[in-house]
This record gives structure tokens, C-alpha cells and sequence, in this order.
């Protein structure tokens, strides 16, 4: 084999390479995109019509369909712009090498502890709260239109920002692995007409922040009290504190690590259970 096949071999790998890793984070960051995923699915049905038609000889299907496929890529542009570009920061949002911060078990659960604390003391108080937690997708645009903190995760600090006669309480919190970044951040509300039109803005900020990224939003009721949790542009209402620290417990774990963690849950699980049993 010559040197230049060689050469050859290495371009087209790389060649290769390049559109796999474009075609992923694509994909990736349209699949945690609501108003994408919708996009993509109606042009997949689009394309299939297409097809079907061929196939039968369907005419005037067909005919429809060209018109619409010669003009609907311009159409679709006008009209999800905002949707597109919103992919387009994602992508450049995106870390490559992942969360900033692979939280140990420990400091798992200590963050965890923590949020859950501070938002069951709030939601005893019907203090209003929006806190969000920060994962692959990184919240810097919001952080540096918001007030500066970085400050080690406590639950004391986190129902003091919230407290209503402080001038950070406006806005939401945003935690980047085991701190608290940044507070009286403003987040994009939500359009979606799945969402209770007797909840408030925090619950459709939430939503909001959740559809274009992958974190984890959260929101205690400043009417009801109730606990909240938005992931994946999915609004889960009125958990509970057991149920609010399990999610979050399964939601922060590394990716990577899921074998071992799995061990590691176990034992906190037999733990927690062994403290529960000494309340009661």
C-alpha cells in the first residue's frame, strides 16, 4: 500500500467523521428541542406522503405534494425561524465534552439535599421559587444577563435569594454543579398549550428554559405552595419532597457512570431508608 493510499484512506475517514459528528449533535440537540422534534416529524410524514404517492400513482397527491416541497423549505425557514436558531445556539451552547462538572455521588447528594430542603421550606412559606440546574447544555447566555453569585449550593442561601423583600428574589437561580451561579436570571416562557392556564409565569419559564435545553427546571408555586419540575419542555406538577429528591437523584447521575452509580444509589437508598426509620 502506497503512501498515497494511505493518505487517501485517513481524508475519507475523516471525511467520514465529520458528517457523523454533525449529523449527531444535530440530532441530539433537535431531540431536546419540543417545537423541532414536531418540525422534523411533519416533514418525515411529509417525505413518506411522497413516497406513497409514487408508489400508487397518486396524482393529484403528488402534484400537491411537488408544489409543497419545491416551496416548503423557504416556507419553513420564514416561518420557524426562532425555532431554528434556537437549534443553532444550542449547537453552540453545546459542550463536547459534556457537563462542565461530573458530580460525585457525594456531592450528588449533597446538591440534591440541599434544593429539596430549601424548596420544601419554601413551599411551606408559599415563597415563590425558580431554580435551574444546569447539565450538558450550557446556560451561559442567561448567566451573563443575571446577577453574579457563584456561591457553594446551601439550602439557607437558596430560601434567602427567594425571600420576598430581597432585590434577587425577581427571576430564577441557575446552578452549575455543585454552585449557585447566578441569580434574577430571565428565562423564555413557554407558548405550549399543554401548560394549566391557571399557572404563572414561573411555571411557563420552566417550561420555556426546558424546551430549548437540557436542564432541569424547577419551580415551588407562590399561589399553592406546590412543587414542580420541567424537563424535556414536560411540566411535572405537585410532587412531593420524596419524589422531587428521587428524580433529581436519577436525573443528575453521569451518564458514563450509570453501572456504578447504580451500586452507589443503592446503598444511598438503604441510607435514606435507615434515617426515615429513626424520624419515625
Amino acid at each position: 500500500m502506497t503512501l498515497v493510499k494511505v493518505l487517501d484512506y485517513i481524508r475519507i475517514f475523516v471525511d467520514i467523521l465529520l458528517v457523523w459528528m454533525v449529523l449527531y449533535y444535530t440530532l441530539k440537540n433537535l431531540r431536546k428541542n419540543v417545537k423541532m422534534v414536531l418540525l422534523f416529524k411533519g416533514i418525515i410524514f411529509i417525505l413518506a406522503l411522497k413516497v406513497v404517492s409514487y408508489v400508487f400513482s397518486l396524482t393529484t397527491i403528488d402534484y400537491l405534494l411537488n408544489y409543497v416541497l419545491e416551496w416548503g423549505i423557504l416556507a419553513l425557514i420564514v416561518i420557524f425561524q426562532p425555532e431554528i436558531r434556537n437549534v443553532l445556539e444550542q449547537l453552540g451552547r453545546s459542550q463536547l465534552l459534556g457537563r462542565h462538572k461530573v458530580l460525585t455521588v457525594d456531592e450528588r447528594e449533597k446538591v440534591v439535599y440541599e434544593i429539596v430542603t430549601a424548596m420544601d421550606a419554601m413551599r411551606k412559606t408559599r415563597t415563590g421559587a425558580l431554580i435551574v440546574i444546569e447539565r450538558d447544555q450550557s446556560l451561559n447566555d442567561y448567566i451573563e444577563k443575571s446577577k453574579k453569585i457563584y456561591a457553594d449550593i446551601s439550602s439557607e442561601l437558596l430560601v434567602t435569594i427567594f425571600f420576598p423583600n430581597n432585590p434577587l428574589h425577581d427571576g430564577g437561580v441557575i446552578i452549575q454543579g455543585d454552585r449557585i451561579t447566578s441569580a434574577r436570571a430571565v428565562f423564555p416562557t413557554s407558548d405550549s398549550s399543554k401548560i394549566n392556564k391557571r399557572l404563572g409565569t414561573r411555571h411557563r419559564a420552566a417550561v420555556g428554559i426546558s424546551e430549548i435545553s437540557d436542564c432541569i427546571a424547577l419551580v415551588v408555586s407562590e399561589e399553592t405552595g406546590r412543587l414542580s419540575c420541567a424537563i424535556g419542555g414536560e411540566l411535572q406538577y405537585n410532587l412531593s419532597s420524596d419524589e422531587l429528591k428521587i428524580l433529581l437523584l436519577n436525573e443528575l447521575k453521569p451518564k458514563h457512570n450509570m453501572l456504578i452509580d447504580e451500586d452507589d444509589d443503592e446503598e444511598l437508598k438503604i441510607e435514606e431508608a435507615d434515617t426515615s426509620e429513626k424520624e419515625n
